[in-house]
């Protein structure tokens, strides 16, 4: 397929991507603000209709009074909205820009020879594979364990070892980049998959039921609540992940599945501070805090974990000449970026080419460590170093 053609249906499927996951995540987050904010009303004649649980909210110059009925109100309204398509087009989007960007480049974005040795075709199928059996893992665990004496708890101590596992065996398995991206991927998956199999298909058995006259079970409210609360907590380390592929000085480490594992749990940890707020308030007791802050200090601890070691003060001191750039461009830049094969419409050939992207170059190279991709071509934090001693100096030539 064309680059060019190429570069625009990644760019539109990002931006539609974006767009529909806003859409979900904040009517999940709102919804899950809202189920743990509702107070049981005091007015007799809400509670003669059934509603469990209402609030009272302003907004856009205007007042809002939410309520909710469990199990289900006493007769259907004529309209009822139905929140589907915020989760199904943000996977289907998510979905097809992987496969545009990283399928269809198995052997660019997903393959790492340093990491192991395989096919592009076999790193595919893994990766549909990672996808598939997470989906599959994490449902045989809710539905083992989901209903039993602090099921909560044992749910989630599984869920999180078998997300430790997956991070480390994906991190063994692909390029670092993909295998941030393919760990966030299964956990969306699951996420989606939640509202497919049980969260939707719940709430139309008991459309059903009331339609036919018969009693509303609870369990299916019960089950679409608890795969909503893991929804919720799944997002921010998701999240972090789909960021992750930005900076390449997270996933390039020998130990780059703890650091995965890592940012996850903090993120997952400010998630938990936020639904902990929303008991609190309604509750009236102090706001956890704790659980945001244990959450800051872990990522603040990776960063300090990874930090590079400072160079030798001989080498930090030694200017860096054009011509020490250049080996290293010819060495390690210049297979994708040359007179036929300008990925990114970057070409480096040349002593001039060189100096006009010297600032991307200093961008991607040094401080996003992006580039070489997936550092096919084993760009060393030496030559690295090198670059950006040349760029604080000016970049100037010889």
């Amino acid at each position: 397929m064309d680059a060019y053609l190429l570069d625009w249906i990644n760019l539109l499927l990002r931006f539609a991507h974006v767009i529909t996951g806003i859409a979900w995540i904040g009517a999940s987050f709102y919804f899950v603000f809202l189920d743990l904010s509702l107070k049981p009303p005091t007015d007799p004649v809400l509670k003669d209709k059934g509603v469990d649980g209402e609030l009272w909210a302003v907004h856009g110059g205007g007042f809002y009074n939410p309520q909710k009925y469990l199990v289900a109100p006493k007769s259907l309204p004529e309209h009822l909205h139905w929140f589907i398509w915020e989760s199904y087009t943000t996977w289907l989007t998510g979905f097809a820009l992987f496969t545009v960007l990283y399928l269809f480049n198995a052997s660019t974005f997903l393959v790492d020879r340093n990491v192991f040795d395989w096919s592009a075709q076999a790193a595919v199928v893994a990766a549909l594979a990672f996808l598939v059996a997470g989906w599959i893992v994490y449902d045989a665990i809710c539905r083992l364990f989901g209903q039993r004496q602090r099921g909560d708890l044992i749910v989630g101590v599984l869920v999180f070892v078998y997300v430790v596992a997956a991070s480390w065996l994906a991190c063994r398995l692909f390029a670092g980049r993909a295998a941030f991206l393919i760990v966030g991927a299964m956990l969306a998956t699951a996420m989606s998959a939640n509202v497919l199999f049980w969260i939707i298909p719940g709430q139309r058995k008991v459309i059903a039921q009331m339609r036919a006259g018969q009693p509303v079970d609870p369990v299916h409210g019960q089950r679409g609540k608890q795969r909503s609360l893991h929804n919720t907590y799944f997002t921010l380390p998701v999240l972090v992940t789909m960021i992750s592929n930005h900076y390449g000085w997270l996933y390039q480490g020998a130990h780059s599945w703890l650091v995965l594992v890592l940012l996850m749990l903090a993120a997952a940890l400010v998630r938990h501070s936020f639904v902990a707020r929303h008991k609190a308030l309604v509750l009236q007791q102090p706001v956890p805090w704790g659980y945001a802050a244990a959450g800051v200090l872990l990522m603040l601890a990776v960063g300090v974990a990874l930090k590079p070691a400072p160079p030798a003060a001989a080498a930090a001191s030694r200017p860096a000449q054009l011509a020490d750039v250049k080996a290293i461009v010819e060495q390690r830049c210049v297979s994708c970026h040359n007179a036929q094969v300008q990925q990114k419409n970057v070409a480096l050939h040349t002593d001039a080419l060189i100096r006009q992207h010297a600032q991307a170059m200093y961008q991607q190279v040094v401080v996003l460590k992006l580039m070489p991709l997936a550092n096919a071509t084993q760009m060393t934090d030496d030559e690295r170093l090198v670059v950006k001693r040349w760029f604080d100096a000016g970049a100037r030539p010889d």
